[in-house]
């Protein structure tokens, strides 16, 4: 049976109290009779992770920090670019090569200066994952790849934490709550095993609609409020979808599965893994494809070789960034046209940042195209290393 009332996250509202510009802050929570000077108490000793200031990061810890939580934790390592405004609001133009950690430490401190911002500039890895967590009450996952949310998932079964969890892709996203020590499953009694490598293509491949996160971002923070407060009913055992296109909410119910090798009956995972290894599967030497980098292949078209440089992005792609004289088959196409390019010759091939690109190469190779190469990096390493005048997107 699935617990649909949250039980109020520890604290020590006792102790606390607030000063005239809390009272003035947190007004309209006050005459809530919900949340009340008790539950802004609440609120002020609570501890929340967030895994991320991207794009589900920015708007969830934006209302986290204006609710008044007391402690906002960070992970995050990497740095703001120009793309990244179009959604993450935690940062400006201005923040543009800063800190992404940095960066949100500074806004969500102007958004509200009673908050305690905790840095975590690094990567959330197994070695050092658990402890980050110990010191949080919940975690809130914004993570945007499936080793991350398999380490926060585990980590945070491990622990006894709350994960509040958002995915977001093109106008779709999802929302829910896992806590199996709350009654409701974990990410993994949804998603028992990851995708296969670059059958998923992230943001930067697929696009994303720059408002999508602050619905799942904000949905994310609403969440995370009720498990501190204790009240109303949380996703917890309910997947939340939306679609941003035609704007309509689903519901799916969620059970746990007592056979869930992280939080079943009888589990088998109790410490954390080698994530990156678990989600790229265990290749065998005989199936892993080969590779050059962007400089290889910079060398190799310049020399002019009995070569072919295949592009397998979709169209669109093309306009918005090419190298010339590559040959346009979309990966989706690729298995009806093998037809059209020539066995003897060396095949590099080319995507946005080298997945969909090595499963081409796969897809090559099974067809006896034995000269074909993945080319590491894609278009981006391209861009980032060779030729700064191809646009990045």
């Amino acid at each position: 049976m699935v617990a649909r009332q949250p039980a109020a996250l520890p604290n020590e509202s006792s102790a606390l109290s607030f000063n005239p510009e809390e009272r003035a802050r947190y007004a309209r929570h006050f005459i809530l009779p919900e949340v009340g000077l008790s539950g802004q108490a609440k609120l002020k000793a609570a501890r929340v992770l967030c895994v991320g200031a991207g794009g589900l990061g920015s708007p969830a810890a934006l209302y986290l920090a204006a609710a008044g939580v007391g402690t906002l934790g960070l992970v995050d390592f990497d740095r703001v670019e120009l793309s990244n405004l179009q959604r993450q609001l935690l940062h400006s133009t201005g923040d543009v090569g800063r800190l992404k950690a940095e960066s949100a430490r500074d806004r969500l401190v102007a958004v509200n200066p009673n908050v305690e911002v905790r840095l975590h500039p690094c990567r959330f890895e197994s070695t050092n994952a658990r402890e980050i967590l110990r010191d949080y009450d919940l975690v809130l996952d914004g993570s945007d790849n499936f080793a991350t949310r398999y380490l926060t998932n585990d980590v945070a079964v491990f622990t006894r934490k709350p994960n509040v969890y958002g995915s977001i892709y093109r106008f779709d996203g999802q929302a829910t709550v896992f806590a199996p020590h709350l009654g409701g499953p974990c990410y993994r009694c949804l998603f028992p095993e990851p995708p296969s490598p670059g059958s998923v293509p992230d943001c930067a491949e697929a696009g994303v609609l720059g408002v999508l996160p602050g619905i799942i971002g904000t949905i994310q923070a609403t969440e995370a409020l009720k498990l501190i407060l204790g009240c109303g009913e949380t996703l917890l055992g309910r997947l939340l979808n939306v679609d941003a296109l035609t704007m309509k909410f689903r519901e799916f119910r969620l059970r746990r599965d007592p056979e869930c090798p992280v939080c079943g009956e009888a589990p088998s995972i109790t410490e954390p893994l080698d994530y990156e290894k678990f989600c790229a599967g265990v290749p065998n030497e005989s199936s892993r494809v080969r590779e050059i980098d962007v400089h290889v292949l910079q060398q190799k078209l310049k020399t002019g070789g009995d070569c072919i440089l295949l592009d397998v992005r979709e169209p669109f792609e093309l306009e918005l960034a090419e190298i010339g004289n590559a040959k346009l088959i979309p990966l989706g196409q690729l298995p009806g046209r093998l037809g059209e390019l020539d066995r003897a010759k060396e095949i590099f091939v080319l995507c946005h940042s080298g997945a969909r690109s090595a499963h081409a190469v796969e897809i090559l190779q099974d067809a006896g195209f034995t000269k074909a190469a993945n080319v590491a990096g894609g278009i981006d390493a391209w861009s980032t290393e060779i030729d700064p005048h191809v646009p990045r997107y």
